[in-house]
């Protein structure tokens, strides 16, 4: 899934900016790049578990068809 890839190299990216903020002691920037790699980190959590649990009704509708080939 595109998404996941997505979010999980943005979250990289703000967790860099936050060390590097971190390192150099500029606060008000090191909590704005903590705040995006949070929200970075959450959004592919979510999409990597919508890769894990799929859609539920096409599971159904697999379910249903195979046992009306039985």
């Amino acid at each position: 899934m595109k998404a996941h890839k997505y979010w999980s190299v943005g979250a990289l990216i703000a967790m860099f900016g936050t060390y590097y903020t971190g390192y150099k002691k500029l606060k008000s920037s090191h909590k704005y790049f903590a705040l995006s790699s949070m929200l970075c980190m959450v959004m592919a959590i979510y999409t990597g578990h919508k890769i894990i649990t799929g859609n539920r009704k096409e599971k159904a509708k697999k379910e249903k068809v195979t046992d009306r080939e039985e």
